[in-house]
C-alpha cells in the first residue's frame, strides 16, 4: 500500500478510520529522515492492513506541536485512535516489521480496559 502525507486536513479522518495506523514524523532536512525512508516504504508494502502515513514537521507545524514531537524520525501507532506506541529513531527494517507484528497482537479490549482503570485512579 502507499504511504500517505497527512495533513491538518485529513490526519482526523485518517486515524479516525482506520483501526491501524503508523505515522512516520519526519522533515526533508532531516538525514535519519531520509535515510529511514526507503525502509518505510519497503515494509508498507507488505501490509495492506495498515495505513502507512507521514506528517512533514516543516509544513504540519500544528500536527507536530500537538503531539509533542521533538525528536525526528518519530514513529507513532494508533489502534483504534488510541496512540500505543510513540518512539524517536529510526529502525531497521527487521525491528520495524517485529514492532509492527506486536502491535498487532495487542488484545485492544484489554487495553482499554487498563486506560479506564488508569483513568479510575486518576480521578479517584
Amino acid at each position: 500500500m502507499a504511504v500517505i502525507e497527512l495533513t491538518k486536513d485529513n490526519f482526523e479522518s485518517t486515524i479516525n478510520d482506520n483501526p491501524f495506523v503508523l505515522i512516520d514524523f519526519w522533515a526533508p532536512w532531516c538525514g535519519p529522515c531520509r535515510s529511514f525512508a526507503p525502509v518505510y516504504d519497503k515494509v508498507s508494502a507488505d501490509h495492506d492492513d495498515i495505513i502507512f502515513a507521514k506528517v512533514n514537521t516543516e509544513d504540519e507545524q500544528e500536527i507536530a506541536a500537538q503531539f509533542q514531537i521533538r525528536s525526528i524520525p518519530t514513529l507513532m501507532i494508533f489502534r483504534d485512535n488510541i496512540i500505543i506506541f510513540s518512539q524517536p529513531g529510526m529502525l531497521p527494517e527487521g525491528s520495524l516489521r517485529d514492532l509492527l507484528a506486536k502491535a498487532s497482537e495487542l488484545d485492544m479490549t484489554e487495553v482499554r480496559a487498563k486506560i479506564a482503570e488508569q483513568q479510575e485512579s486518576e480521578n479517584a
